[in-house]
């Protein structure tokens, strides 16, 4: 964790800066990037009502699923997958969530084996929703405007065939 206030801008910029990332780009690039980085690719997924979340990250060994909320507009959703980036760079764990249950009940399909951590978020309470906004803010600032997605039954498709379910 970064910390809180002035030095979690701070420890923010600072973590951007490490990445080494153009002056902008645009999500799919940045998604590009990050997934050479991490070493499995990063799958975005528009799901309509996430029940009580905005956005969820999926980190299998094969794959990083972000899964965002359909059913709202385009800078909104480009902020939502910021936000659940920013959770991956500082690798955020839930502290109170079961991750294969929470998988299970959002992502049927998906074999909970295969799942190493979920998170999702409902509000900005802690301090990692702070340090995950604060990221995606910054991230923002130097993101270019959204482009059509795919469908979400080809990133759903491609993330299955990744993780060999």
């Amino acid at each position: 964790m970064i910390g809180s206030g002035r030095k979690l801008r701070h420890g923010c910029a600072a973590l951007l800066r490490d990445l080494d990332l153009p002056a902008t780009f645009d999500v799919p690039t940045l998604c590009a990037e990050l997934s050479k980085r991490r070493g499995r690719p990063i799958i975005r997924l528009p799901l309509p009502n996430l029940h009580d979340v905005c956005g969820l990250w999926i980190a299998t060994d094969a794959t990083d699923l972000i899964a965002y909320e359909q059913n709202t507009s385009a800078p909104h959703q480009q902020h939502i997958v910021l936000h659940e980036i920013g959770h991956m760079l500082c690798d955020h764990f839930p502290t109170t969530v079961d991750p294969v249950e929470q998988a299970r009940l959002l992502m049927p399909n998906l074999d909970p084996n295969l799942i190493r951590r979920v998170l999702g978020r409902t509000g900005y309470s802690s301090v990692e929703e702070r340090e995950a906004e604060v990221l995606a803010s910054l991230l923002s600032q130097r993101t270019l405007p959204a482009r059509p997605e795919d469908s979400a039954a080809d990133r759903l498709r491609s993330a299955l065939e990744n993780d060999g379910g």
